[in-house]
């Protein structure tokens, strides 16, 4: 699954995504590992994904990024592997994986932002993509 690999399949390319947001600030909580078992688990995206390949996707999205250039590597995968979409799905997914924690830092909410510019999700959309993940992940 890396950049010389043969090219990423849509749902890998959401992995990924979900993969940086959980990696940004250092810290993949179990919480939003969980999610993202679950996200893989239960959305229909990834009906046809093989399950038993989520920890080695997720292991190649690792790899790619501690590269020197690391995001820039996996931004480029992503943007070659997403078709325009499901671009707000990627954006919805990593939403959904910030806000799981119940603590989006501020690295986690850079990284967001600059999905948003690399994957040309409108700001309006993005929005109200971001105000439906704080409605799911809220608690008492």
């Amino acid at each position: 699954m890396s950049s010389s690999a043969s090219p990423l399949s849509p749902q890998a390319a959401l992995i990924y995504v979900m993969v940086i947001v959980s990696a940004a600030d250092s810290e993949m909580t179990d919480r939003e590992l969980y999610t993202i078992g679950e996200i893989v688990k239960t959305l229909p995206i990834f009906e046809d994904f093989d399950r038993e390949k989520l920890v080695s996707t997720a292991s190649a999205c690792a790899e790619l990024l501690s590269n020197e250039d690391g995001l820039d590597r996996v931004f480029d995968v992503v943007e070659a592997a997403l078709p325009v979409r499901l671009r707000e799905t990627a954006y919805a997914l990593a939403c959904d994986v910030a806000a799981s924690d119940g603590k989006a830092g501020q690295e986690e909410l850079r990284l967001l932002e600059m999905i948003r510019h690399r994957l040309s999700v409108e700001r309006l959309s993005a929005a109200a993509i971001e105000r439906g993940a704080r409605a799911r992940y809220a608690r008492v």
